[in-house]
């Protein structure tokens, strides 16, 4: 019994003509059904894009669009594909097997709300801050089989234990950090492993997946996808470790995304004091400037430049030298800046 419409409000509408008493019902709190236009209908009705042509014997209004009718978007999926349950929850028991996950949403619908945008986008890159069981992931790879391009995707999720889980785990002494408590972490259980599933086509188990994509294309889930994807676990660290170059090994796959996820990874300190990647390179020892500007010159789709120093004069004249065509990035100084969160910063 909640309403929309206060009793004067209500009042003016049906001296418009914009309400109706419907049917008798048999709930004994309310006789009879009481229909009223939305203020949306109203404003097509008093705009001119709806006109009124007769009036019912209860005086409401009874009108048609003069062009084209306006369909108010109902707020559910109404589409076969779009089931949550046999093309979500089912789907996912058939790549992860009675792995729980709640309300996984149907694959094929987030499919379909990407191709609205990403049609045209053939490179496009999918940042899901809250990826859940992956599915964002997994219909970004579908869209890319489709039409051969070469999309990518970056989900984010934490690796949360399930209350029930967690109640079980801290009778058995184990406590959050531990590695027998974070398998069970929805990144580590569930997110990795259909992900996996997906592009490899077998399950956790080793098995092959069973059953049909349907949808769109049709192809046995087994084949896969001709994808890759790489699993990373954010860490906090120490400022000064990190602005002393003691965590590079921890950046380097920050710095790696920051190009554009594609190529060879720097993952070590070069011994030589630089070094060029497929998309980036790395200047530690400026020194050797010289060296590092005619290699990223002559490298073909170098991106970005990561720059070691804490000297802004010898930065700018790095990057001066450097072609317009590749960014130049300040290390640590940019990544600390970005990844500050202490004294609310």
């Amino acid at each position: 019994m909640n309403w929309g419409l206060t009793g004067p409000s209500l009042q003016s509408l049906l001296n418009k003509g914009y309400v109706r008493v419907g049917r008798k019902t048999p709930d004994k709190s309310q006789t009879y059904e009481i229909s009223y236009l939305t203020s949306g209908r109203i404003e097509d009705i008093e705009s001119g894009r709806a006109k009124v042509f007769d009036r019912a014997k209860d005086g409401s209004v009874v009108a048609r669009y003069e062009s084209s009718k306006v369909k108010m978007p109902i707020s559910t999926w109404n589409r076969t594909s779009h089931n949550a349950e046999i093309y979500g929850t089912d789907l996912l028991k058939k790549l992860v097997g009675e792995r729980s996950f709640p309300f996984p949403k149907s694959l094929h619908a987030v499919e379909d709300c990407l191709r609205l945008f990403l049609a045209d986008k053939t490179n496009a890159t999918v940042l899901d801050f809250f990826s859940g069981s992956g599915t964002t992931a997994h219909a970004v790879m579908r869209l890319n089989k489709q039409d051969g391009h070469r999309r990518q995707c970056i989900c984010v999720t934490n690796n949360e234990v399930g209350a029930v889980e967690q109640v079980a785990l801290r009778g058995s002494g184990l406590r959050p950090g531990d590695q027998e408590w974070e398998k069970w972490g929805i990144c580590d259980y569930i997110t990795k492993p259909r992900i996996a599933a997906a592009i490899t086509g077998r399950m956790p188990n080793g098995k092959d997946i069973d059953g049909d994509y349907k949808m769109t294309d049709e192809f046995p889930m087994a084949e896969g996808f001709e994808e890759n994807a790489e699993f990373f676990t954010l860490t906090y660290e120490a400022p000064v470790a990190v602005s002393h170059n003691l965590a590079f090994r921890r950046v380097a796959p920050l710095l790696w995304m920051r190009a554009g996820s594609e190529g060879r990874r720097i993952n070590d300190l070069p011994a030589q004091g630089w070094e060029v990647a497929d998309t980036y390179g790395l200047l530690v020892d400026l020194d050797r400037t010289t060296e590092f500007c005619a290699a990223a010159l002559a490298a073909d789709g170098l991106r970005v430049a990561y720059v070691v120093t804490d000297d802004d004069r010898r930065f700018q004249a790095v990057a001066r030298a450097l072609p317009a065509t590749i960014e130049p990035v300040r290390l640590y100084e940019s990544y600390l800046s970005n990844f500050r969160f202490a004294m609310g910063r």
